[in-house]
């Protein structure tokens, strides 16, 4: 059996992470050509091991691969939003009712913690100062932190990719949307301190309903 190279494997660990974020934030757009060439110069990663990760885009839904024509990244389409969307719903409204049933100290202080950071992003985003993949990052980690008492580790890696995808839309195809997002940001936590999940699934709704619209009314998708 050949010895792994753990140096190897860190460096595309790397160059994956990179790429899928290049990807999700818009720098590969969709529909994009994967020539393996070009992406090895600018990766500096070899061609194995970009074949594995491009492999592994593909599996998580982020990469097509067109048989002997290669890779590309994978297209955007209103249809492909509005599925997205759905899932995104099914899953944290789902895993929000589990998770409120299950609120504690330690839930209740990820969550204030998680909106704080998300808040004043929020408020440099409004400004146009802000970092979008910071922006990014903390909406997850909201998001992630209202159904990280749901009790199931595969439903919350499920919804962290499925929000992954979504969220590329914002990215390709939506503008910062002001005030709006925040105040529904705001509105759930209120809904995680008093364990209202009910009317924490309605505001869920609306946030991720009227982002489509946004997108829809504001887009060529």
């Amino acid at each position: 059996m050949p010895l792994i190279d753990k140096e190897e494997l860190a460096v595309g660990d790397d160059c994956y992470r990179k790429i899928r974020t290049d990807i999700i934030f818009g720098q590969l757009r969709p529909a994009h050509k994967l020539k393996l060439e070009a992406l090895r110069e600018a990766y500096r990663v070899s061609v194995s091991t970009l074949r594995e990760i491009l492999s592994r885009l593909t599996a998580e839904g982020f990469v097509t691969a067109e048989g002997k024509r290669g890779f590309e990244v994978a297209a955007v389409s209103a249809e492909n939003l509005r599925e997205l969307a759905g899932l995104r719903l099914l899953l944290e409204s789902h895993a929000m009712v589990t998770s409120f049933a299950n609120a504690d100290v330690e839930w209740e202080g990820r969550v204030v913690s998680a909106h704080h950071k998300l808040a004043s992003t929020e408020r440099l985003m409004e400004s146009g100062i802000g970092e979008p993949e910071q922006w990014k990052r903390y909406d997850g980690e909201f998001h992630q932190a209202l159904i990280s008492n749901c009790g199931s580790r595969v439903l919350m890696e499920t919804h962290s990719l499925a929000f992954d995808k979504y969220f590329r839309y914002q990215m390709v195809a939506f503008s910062y949307r002001g005030s709006e997002p925040a105040e529904q940001h705001k509105a759930l936590l209120e809904c995680a301190l008093k364990r209202d999940a009910e009317t924490a699934k309605k505001v869920l709704a609306a946030h991720v309903n009227n982002c489509i619209d946004h997108a829809l009314a504001n887009s060529s998708l």
